[in-house]
C-alpha cells in the first residue's frame, strides 16, 4: 500500500468536502492542491471529480427527509413535481454545455494560473452582486417557477469554467435574479445532487481503462473523507448565511487568486504542470 497516496487522497477529500458548497471553487482549490501535491495525472484529474460524489452524498444525507417526502409524493403531489422539474430543468445547460465543450476546457483551462484569475474575476462579482442587492422576491425553494430554475442553470453552467465555483455561480445568481439567500443556497445544494452524480458517474465511465481494481482504496477514501467534510461545512453553512453575506468569501478568493499569480510571476511556485 502507498501511504503516500493515501495520504494525498485524505488532503484531497477534505479540501473537497470543506470547498464544494461554499462560493469559492472546490475545483479551483483541488487543481492547485493537485499540483502542490505532485498529484495532477489524468487519472488525479478523474479522481478529483468522482470524490465530489461524496460531497453530494452529504447533501443527501442531510435533506434525506426532504428527499424522501418528495420521493414518495412524485405520482401526486404538484409541490414534489415541481421541486423535480426544476431540478431537472437547472440541470440541463451545464450538462449540455458540459458535453459539448468539457474536454476543451480541461485540456486548456485545468491550470492553477487560469482557475487564479477565475478566482479573482468571482470575488469580484460576488462583492458587485452583495453591494447591489434588490428586495427577494422567491422566499421558499417550493415558490420557484421553472423560468428561476432555468435562469440559476445557466448561472451554473459558467461553473464549468474551473475557478468560478459551482456553488458560487447558482448562489450567487440565484440572488442575483431574485432569491433570497437561503433559498439560492438550499437550491444550489438540491442541485448539486443531479450535477455532482452525473459528473463523476461520465467521467469515471469515460476514463475506467485507467483504473484498476487497486485504485478502489484511494477512491473509497477520497469519497469517505469528503462526505464527512462536506457534511460539516454544510452544517455550518446554513447557520452562517442566516447571519452574515458572502463577502468574506470574495476578499478570499481575491487574496487566494493574487497569491498564485504572484507565485507564478515571480516562479516561486511552478505553476506550469
Amino acid at each position: 500500500m502507498d501511504l503516500a497516496l493515501y495520504l494525498k487522497a485524505v488532503v484531497l477529500g477534505i479540501v473537497e468536502g470543506l470547498t464544494e458548497f461554499l462560493p469559492i471553487s472546490s475545483t479551483g482549490h483541488l487543481i492547485v492542491a493537485g499540483q502542490l501535491l505532485n498529484f495532477h495525472d489524468e487519472k488525479a484529474k478523474v479522481f478529483e471529480i468522482v470524490i465530489q460524489s461524496g460531497a453530494m452524498l452529504a447533501i443527501v444525507w442531510e435533506y434525506r427527509e426532504r428527499f424522501l417526502r418528495v420521493l414518495r409524493g412524485l405520482l401526486n403531489d404538484r409541490v414534489a413535481q415541481r421541486f423535480v422539474g426544476n431540478l431537472a430543468v437547472a440541470f440541463m445547460p451545464a450538462a449540455v454545455l458540459g458535453l459539448a465543450f468539457g474536454s476543451m476546457i480541461k485540456r486548456h483551462l485545468f491550470h492553477a494560473v487560469p482557475v487564479a484569475a477565475a478566482f479573482i474575476v468571482g470575488g469580484l462579482i460576488i462583492l458587485w452582486v452583495e453591494r447591489s442587492r434588490r428586495q427577494s422576491a422567491v422566499e421558499d425553494v417550493d415558490d420557484m417557477t421553472w423560468k428561476d430554475a432555468l435562469k440559476v442553470g445557466f448561472a451554473q453552467a459558467l461553473a464549468l469554467i474551473p475557478g468560478t465555483s459551482r456553488s458560487g455561480a447558482t448562489i450567487i445568481g440565484g440572488m442575483l435574479f431574485g432569491l433570497s439567500r437561503r433559498v439560492a443556497t438550499e437550491f444550489s445544494f438540491f442541485l448539486a445532487v443531479p450535477t455532482l452524480m452525473a459528473a463523476g458517474a461520465y467521467d469515471f465511465y469515460k476514463h475506467r481503462a485507467l483504473f484498476t481494481a487497486g485504485d478502489i482504496g484511494i477512491l473509497s477514501v477520497g469519497l469517505a473523507v469528503s462526505f464527512v467534510s462536506a457534511f460539516l461545512c454544510v452544517r455550518w453553512l446554513i447557520r452562517y448565511i442566516s447571519r452574515h453575506d458572502f463577502t468574506v468569501f470574495a476578499w478570499y478568493r481575491i487574496v487566494f487568486g493574487a497569491v498564485v499569480l504572484a507565485t507564478a510571476y515571480t516562479g516561486l511556485v511552478n505553476w506550469s504542470n
